[in-house]
């Protein structure tokens, strides 16, 4: 599971920076405009620093921050897929496009590799 939440993780902080460019605050109509963008950030950039530790240290919260960068990842994508679709010119740029890829696909493994954690300990526990 470090492997994947690492790259979860890392495709989630590329994408915030992207986000700093195409000025996300404006596309969500963030209160605060760039400070509220990264108040945000704030949090959820410690959220996820936080949760790789516990992901490393296999702690009994690391179930709980592996859902987290999984359930990120994965809405990061849906979200800019919706955008998209409603015809949003941001992060059409191949890089930027990649890494929102990337983003669903961290995700998705993370998913997999943490229920193949959760497996583990359900076999440990018999």
């Amino acid at each position: 599971m470090p492997r994947s939440y690492f790259w979860t993780m890392l495709s989630l902080i590329l994408h915030q920076i992207d986000a700093a460019y195409w000025k996300e605050w404006e596309m969500f109509h963030l209160p605060g405009g760039v400070q509220g963008f990264l108040v945000f950030n704030l949090a959820a950039i410690a959220l996820v620093l936080v949760g790789y530790k516990h992901v490393l240290l296999s702690t009994a919260r690391a179930p709980f921050y592996a859902s987290c960068c999984a359930g990120l990842g994965v809405a990061t994508f849906l979200i800019h897929t919706g955008f998209a679709l409603a015809g949003q010119e941001q992060f059409h740029l191949p890089l930027s496009k990649a890494i929102i890829a990337l983003c669903l696909s961290g995700g998705a493994w993370l998913v997999y590799d943490l229920r193949r954690f959760q497996e583990q300990l359900a076999r440990q526990a018999k």
